[in-house]
């Protein structure tokens, strides 16, 4: 593995304004990631709800940040799933990093927090993240119409999912990944 995932500190304010900063144009119009203090401390603070999780995707060889995965509307009783978003840091990308992160996540997601499922939604037109899902193993579902409020706008979304027995299947790895 390239990469670890570790949750994100109250530290990590000033290089991930810098790094969301500098990826604002390979962001739009997917994702709108914080880029100010008060935003961080705003999202550190709505990461301690028990309905989420964020993780910082970090290269092994120097520990920088090269992406951040969060599990959302994380549901227990007889759901037992999740949403998983997730975008990477420019420069970075090609690498397999943000791949790497969202399969630490999804192991995390069906082997800590035992979820049985784990849905990603993507706007059509990103044929990055679309791939990314794939690579991953995830099922095309359908389109959900104008499902999120992404930059003011209402957009449409695949919907892309995954089962525990799917991951457990695929060896829970990233066997179905070509990095």
């Amino acid at each position: 593995m390239n990469v670890y995932i570790r949750k994100p500190e109250e530290g990590d304010c000033e290089e991930f304004i810098a790094k969301t900063k500098r990826s604002h144009a390979m962001h739009r119009p997917w994702v709108f990631p914080v880029s100010s203090e008060i935003g961080y401390r705003k999202f550190l603070e709505f990461s301690q709800k028990e309905r989420f999780r964020a993780f910082l995707v970090c290269r092994v060889s120097d520990g920088v940040m090269v992406g951040l995965v969060s599990l959302n509307e994380i549901t227990e009783g007889c759901m037992l799933s999740a949403m998983i978003g997730y975008w990477g840091v420019s420069g970075c990308e090609g690498m397999g990093y943000l791949t790497e992160g969202v399969s630490l996540v999804l192991d995390y997601a069906f082997n800590i927090l035992s979820l049985h499922r784990i849905e990603a939604c993507v706007q059509p037109p990103n044929t990055k993240s679309i791939a990314l899902v794939k690579r991953l193993g995830m099922e095309f579902e359908g389109v959900s119409r104008k499902y999120l409020c992404i930059g003011g706008e209402w957009k449409d979304h695949e919907r892309w999912s995954m089962l525990a027995e799917d991951w457990r299947a695929g060896g829970g790895s990233l066997k179905f990944a070509a990095i």
